[in-house]
């Protein structure tokens, strides 16, 4: 940000950072593939290799997703009448839901039944069942499946125009409070633990009796936290003390976070071990939850530090992303049932799962792009981006 303000909508560090976060949710969903944690398909070769990397990154990529959503739905609702932004919001995020949940999400839960041999080959009977309001198989159909995140950030976005009016009033107020969390004396420290405060009262209080679902309904521990950071981002997005905050404490952040990862990655690996409900494991649950605030925190001073410039490459994953990240799920499973068939080795199977499902999502991204009816149903907005579209867009 260095020479910009908080207001100037040219925030390239969290274009880049959108980019990023949607790139790491591929490779996490590759991941999902190999390690024994339950998933829609599963590698012949699923073992607990990947798990520890993949435990220490799952605190906080969703997270992270939330709070740039909430920045960027600050920037885009800014700039147009609220009906206008609120209506254009249904229709860009709404027609890939709708579109996913009946044709392209479709097919997973197709390749989920069948590894499980709990159906034939008959695609049609298939269809006609998973569209019935009876529950024929023992999975929820239709399903959305991954595309959870954009459905909560329909959801959010709308009940955040409800009050824009509010909100718009109360900004006085609102600046104070983002000021208690990161202005002032000693603002660079508060900032890493004031705004963990309503997280951890969540974990205590609203994780053990909701588990995630992302069903929408009953998943009001996932709702609680997810909410919150992206009200946050929403708060925070022109506010200069905030941003400057982020860059003073880089390095605290830097140093804690890299502490941490060690430290809870050999609990989290030997969990079962540890006698639950002790004070020792609510102790490391909270530690978790101010470990993910850190890693946000931290990748938020990196990418103003070293992110925070255009790219023709930006340009380019800053228009694409969103339809990568529609079609990204669908084509790993599938590329996964064949693949594991096929009996090739761990590594090379790995390799040709991440090879296909970054072809696919490039080859079909440019097809779509080049038919102006499917860019609606895949969240393409047209041929030509600005590396500034992540927040115009609000997505």
């Amino acid at each position: 940000m260095s020479s910009q303000s908080a207001s100037n909508t040219r925030r390239y560090d969290l274009d880049w950072l959108r980019v990023i976060a949607f790139g790491l949710l591929i490779f996490y969903h590759i991941g999902m593939f190999y390690v024994t944690w339950d998933w829609h398909v599963k590698s012949s070769y699923a073992n607990t290799g990947a798990e520890l990397p993949m435990m220490l990154v799952n605190p906080w990529r969703l997270s992270l997703l939330f709070f740039i959503s909430g920045v960027a739905i600050r920037f885009a609702s800014d700039k147009s009448p609220l009906l206008r932004f609120a209506g254009s919001r249904v229709f860009r995020i709404g027609l890939p839901i709708v579109f996913g949940i009946f044709v392209w999400v479709m097919p997973q839960t197709w390749f989920e039944l069948r590894q499980a041999g709990l159906i034939g080959d008959d695609f049609l009977l298939f269809y006609r069942n998973y569209l019935s309001a009876d529950q024929v198989y023992p999975v929820t159909t239709p399903t959305w499946n991954h595309l959870w995140y954009i459905v909560y950030l329909l959801v959010y976005t709308l009940l955040l125009a409800l009050v824009m009016p509010l909100l718009r009033w109360a900004r006085p107020a609102c600046d104070r409070f983002v000021q208690v969390i990161s202005g002032g004396e000693n603002a660079a420290w508060r900032l890493l633990f004031v705004p963990v405060i309503p997280f951890l009262i969540y974990r205590f209080t609203l994780t053990p009796h909701f588990p995630t679902t992302h069903d929408l309904s009953g998943d009001w521990a996932n709702h609680a936290i997810s909410f919150t950071i992206f009200l946050l981002g929403y708060l925070i997005a022109k506010n200069d003390s905030f941003w400057l905050a982020v860059r003073q404490v880089l390095v605290p952040a830097a140093v804690i976070v890299i502490g941490s990862m060690p430290v809870l990655g050999f609990f989290w690996v030997n969990w079962e071990m540890l006698e639950p409900d002790t004070a020792f494991m609510n102790l490391l649950r909270a530690w978790r939850v101010f470990y993910a605030w850190w890693v946000i925190v931290l990748l938020l001073g990196l990418a103003q530090r070293f992110l925070n410039r255009p790219s023709a490459l930006l340009t380019y994953m800053t228009g694409s992303v969103f339809s990568w990240y529609i079609l990204h799920q669908t084509i790993i499973i599938a590329a996964g049932y064949y693949l594991t068939q096929a009996q090739l080795g761990v590594w090379p199977e790995f390799l040709l799962v991440l090879i296909v499902t970054t072809s696919l999502c490039l080859i079909v991204t440019e097809a779509v792009r080049r038919v102006p009816v499917l860019r609606l149903f895949f969240g393409l907005k047209g041929k030509r981006y600005s590396a500034l579209s992540t927040m115009k867009s609000g997505v």
